[in-house]
């Protein structure tokens, strides 16, 4: 009896010490600043609690996963970052939608490590025994005559192909005061891309007077390179005194699409005499064309009988606008002036002639 009284009388005295004056907030506070000690001292703790009679759980020592830590108190300038197991975190429970990422360098990030890019295919000519080879390499395998078709087509596709045209580039009225006349220049040819041969007629005259002046050339082409042919052969005047003329000429698609013909002609006489003609399209619509163009002609000395002086003898420039009903079919109006100069205007004063005259043309322009 006198040992149960004793024992009352102690936790009396215990209850009005300062260690049951604390309120249970101060020590749900100080048991939460415990849970981030380390567990020994945890326990050494729990021990005294129980020595003063207060009932503590045995597993209130226990680490917890989901304890919270205030991370905005701990310095992170001082840890040891390298020092840290990465390996062991549990990155999947992070927000990445709530952390700053401002502040990261990425500068220094290795980013071309990663392993799904696919490498770089290097670019390389092709080695120098590939087409090497004889071209009748296949001969040996299958046989000279079941590659000859094949010789053949290859030969067609690359410039053999045979083709044959007919391009009346003008074939106009004009028209001018005193007299109305009419002018055709045009060409035919026959060949594959490489080798052609060319017929060439040019030549105008006065409703009324006949023929003032026409030629023929027969001509032998030749592609110096994809944009220029180079042709030779003859040309024969079909009025007039009557001259053949050894004709050397180029032909051909100028930068900026001009169309460039020119031609030294060398009579059985001995006249030496030079012409030169550019022409451009420009499409204003898909069918609607205007077309610049000019004419200069030279002489390297007098030829009375031609009316024509040394030096530059003529120039002519116009212009004409076309409309194409069809590719192959196109109506056209223009103007077109032409001066003789020199001594060919002094041969054409004499013979009553106007060394300028403007002419007003229509005329069709067509191919097939």
């Amino acid at each position: 009896m006198s040992r149960a009284v004793n024992l009352a009388a102690l936790v009396l005295a215990s209850s009005a010490g300062p260690g049951f004056a604390q309120s249970h907030a101060d020590h749900a506070a100080h048991m939460g600043h415990h849970t981030a000690t380390p567990q020994s001292e945890c326990q050494a703790e729990a021990a005294r609690h129980r020595a003063m009679g207060h009932a503590v759980p045995e597993d209130s020592c226990a680490p917890e996963n989901s304890a919270p830590v205030d991370h905005a108190d701990m310095d992170h300038g001082a840890m040891d970052h390298n020092a840290m197991d990465h390996a062991s975190m549990g990155h999947g429970q992070m927000d990445h939608a709530t952390m700053d990422h401002s502040g990261m360098d990425h500068s220094d990030m290795n980013h071309g490590s990663v392993s799904n890019q696919s490498p770089e295919i290097p670019i390389a000519p092709p080695p120098a025994s590939a087409g090497s080879g004889p071209p009748t390499a296949a001969d040996a395998i299958w046989g000279a005559e079941a590659m000859r078709a094949s010789r053949a087509a290859l030969a067609r596709e690359n410039g053999g192909m045979l083709t044959a045209g007919l391009v009346l580039d003008r074939f106009e009225y004009r028209a001018h005061e005193g007299e109305d006349g009419y002018l055709w220049d045009g060409d035919a040819w026959y060949g594959g891309d490489i080798n052609r041969v060319w017929l060439e007629s040019e030549g105008e005259g006065a409703f009324g007077e006949g023929l003032e002046s026409a030629d023929v050339a027969l001509l032998y082409g030749r592609a110096i390179n994809p944009y220029f042919d180079l042709q030779a052969g003859v040309r024969q005047d079909l009025t007039g005194p009557e001259r053949t003329y050894l004709d050397i000429g180029i032909q051909g698609l100028a930068p900026y699409l001009f169309e460039v013909e020119a031609d030294l002609l060398l009579s059985t006489k001995g006249d030496l005499t030079a012409t030169a003609e550019v022409e451009l399209d420009q499409r204003v619509t898909q069918r609607l064309i205007v077309q610049p163009r000019l004419e200069v002609a030279l002489a390297a000395q007098d030829v009375p009988e031609l009316g024509i002086g040394a030096g530059l003898d003529t120039i002519e420039t116009g212009v004409r606008l076309r409309y194409e009903i069809a590719r192959e079919f196109a109506p056209y109006v223009g103007i077109e002036q032409e001066w003789k100069l020199g001594g060919s205007a002094d041969y054409a004063r004499a013979s009553g002639e106007d060394p300028s005259t403007t002419n007003y043309v229509v005329g069709i322009r067509f191919w097939f």
